[in-house]
C-alpha cells in the first residue's frame, strides 16, 4: 500500500445534487443508490454535503416537508482532501476528525469520495480504518439511555 494515494482508492462515480433539488429528491437518491451521503455541487464545484442524519435532524425533526430546499439541510463547512494525498494521511485525518466519508477535491471541483470502507478493504490500513470507526462510534449515547 506504500505510495498509494487517495486517487487510487476513491470512488469516482459520486451521486450528487444541486441547490435546485429538495429534501425528497435527496432521500430518493439515497434510497436508489443505497447510500447515506450525497455531495451538493454547483456545476462540478463542491459546495457542501447532505447526510441521512442531516435529513433527519435538520429536515424532518424541524418539521420541514419533502419540498424543502437543499440549503435548509446542507452541511457547508466540510473537510476535503486532495487526490494526491497519501492513503495513510487520509486514514489519519479520518480517524482524528471522526470522518466516515471525505470528499476528494481538485482545483475546487469534486473528483471523488473516499470512505472509511475504501481504506478497510485495501488491507494495509485496516488498523487506521478500525481506529477511525471506533472513534466515530464511541462517545455516542445510546438511544433511551438517559
Amino acid at each position: 500500500m506504500a505510495g498509494k494515494t487517495v486517487r487510487d482508492i476513491m470512488s469516482k462515480d459520486c451521486v450528487t445534487v444541486t441547490l435546485q433539488d429538495n429534501v425528497y429528491e435527496i432521500a430518493l437518491k439515497m434510497k436508489q443508490h443505497d447510500i447515506g451521503f450525497v455531495a451538493v455541487v454547483e456545476g462540478k464545484k463542491l459546495i457542501g454535503v447532505v447526510t441521512d442524519r442531516d435529513l433527519v435532524v435538520r429536515g424532518y425533526a424541524e418539521k420541514h416537508s419533502g419540498s424543502t430546499a437543499v440549503d435548509k439541510v446542507i452541511t457547508k463547512d466540510i473537510e476535503t482532501i486532495s487526490p494526491d494525498t497519501s492513503v495513510e494521511e487520509a486514514a489519519k485525518l479520518m480517524a482524528k476528525d471522526q470522518i466516515r466519508r471525505l470528499p476528494v477535491v481538485e482545483n475546487g471541483e469534486l473528483v471523488g469520495i473516499v470512505a472509511i470502507g475504501d481504506l478497510a478493504v485495501r488491507g494495509s490500513f485496516e488498523d487506521e480504518a478500525g481506529e477511525a470507526l471506533s472513534k466515530i462510534s464511541s462517545d455516542k449515547t445510546l438511544v433511551g439511555s438517559r
